[in-house]
């Protein structure tokens, strides 16, 4: 167990962080840097990266691979609180992302466990709950967490909460936190934690440019409900459960305005032309059903019964709210 005394502490609490260079962590890091209740951060990447050259000076730098439970267990030696944030959404194979994912993530839970970290963060998703006819509009964190029916994406994150409270009833010494966002947009959404191939990602982040040289180009969009949520306001949920601000448990958190395809489409400078949407969601249940999907493709799944959850348990148990719309997320997103 790490020397420090905790939140309340004199010394501050050791945090260890894996993919402290993704999405989520390069928003987390800096709310770690400047909170004076933390008094050092491990940081675990596959890759180097020198965490002074971006004004780190909490962090140290340890190598280590999500698969490999060896390197976790003197990673996090020492560690308060483990965030696990290292996950693929898309890139590499099937074998590939169920080994990082989900064997990762069980053997990041049973590191910190061994390590005697008293908390263990990590970051879910909306997925988890899946997608679903009888969903509620408002999912509470008390709904069931299902499968989807083809999108793997959403099923390993619902196995992995499964897994992940079955490995806390045996380890109740390390509370366990889960956040459930939404879709997260900000600077770093693209190329950090979406794996884009290094010669898409100019493309990519090249796209609000294009839109804003075709203002009002007209485009077909669903009239589908849609949560998004800002990089920063997944960083500060996570912040607040590091310090052990709320319960542990499941938190639902997302931007407060709910857009719609059509809001989506003004945010980039183009012409909403809405398209019903209960067409579309039987369109999309229809081809969801098709064998052999690419993991992309898979994603139409998503369009059959939007998810919509209530956020209302983290606002008044974490003391979390989002600083930022839905739309000014896609903004931040493609306006670089």
């Amino acid at each position: 167990m790490a020397e420090s005394t905790g939140a309340t502490g004199a010394t501050g609490l050791t945090v260890a962080v894996t993919g402290p260079t993704g999405t989520f962590g390069l928003a987390l890091m800096p709310l770690l840097q400047d909170d004076d209740q933390v008094a050092r951060v491990i940081g675990i990447a596959r890759r180097p990266f020198d965490p002074q050259e971006r004004g780190w000076t909490k962090m140290e730098y340890r190598r280590g691979d999500v698969r490999d439970a060896d390197a976790l267990r003197t990673a996090f030696e020492g560690a308060d609180v483990v965030v696990h944030l290292a996950f693929l959404i898309l890139g590499g194979g099937r074998k590939t992302t169920q080994a990082i994912n989900v064997e990762g993530t069980i053997n990041a839970f049973r590191a910190a466990a061994e390590a005697g970290a008293e908390r263990f963060v990590y970051a879910s998703s909306i997925a988890a709950y899946g997608f679903h006819e009888d969903n509620p509009i408002g999912i509470t964190e008390d709904w069931a967490t299902r499968p989807a029916e083809r999108l793997f994406y959403a099923q390993e994150k619902a196995e992995l909460e499964h897994r992940l409270q079955d490995e806390a009833a045996e380890h109740p010494q390390t509370a366990l936190y889960l956040l459930r966002p939404p879709i997260v947009l900000g600077p770093d959404a693209v190329g950090a934690k979406l794996d884009v191939p290094a010669a898409l990602a100019p493309v990519v982040s090249g796209v609000g440019a294009a839109l804003r040289r075709l203002p009002g180009l007209p485009v077909l969009v669903p009239d589908l409900p849609l949560q998004l949520i800002h990089q920063d306001d997944v960083a500060e949920a996570l912040r607040l459960c590091v310090v052990g601000a709320g319960t542990p448990g499941a938190y639902n958190i997302a931007a407060d305005d709910v857009v719609t395809g059509a809001d989506v489409a003004r945010a980039l400078g183009l012409r909403a032309i809405r398209v019903p949407g209960a067409p579309v969601a039987a369109a999309a249940r229809a081809v969801a059903k098709i064998p052999f999907l690419p993991s992309a493709a898979q994603w139409v799944e998503a369009l059959s019964h939007p998810a919509i959850m209530d956020t209302t348990k983290a606002k008044t148990e974490l003391g979390w709210s989002p600083r930022h719309t839905a739309v000014e997320s896609l903004r931040a997103t493609f306006d670089k």
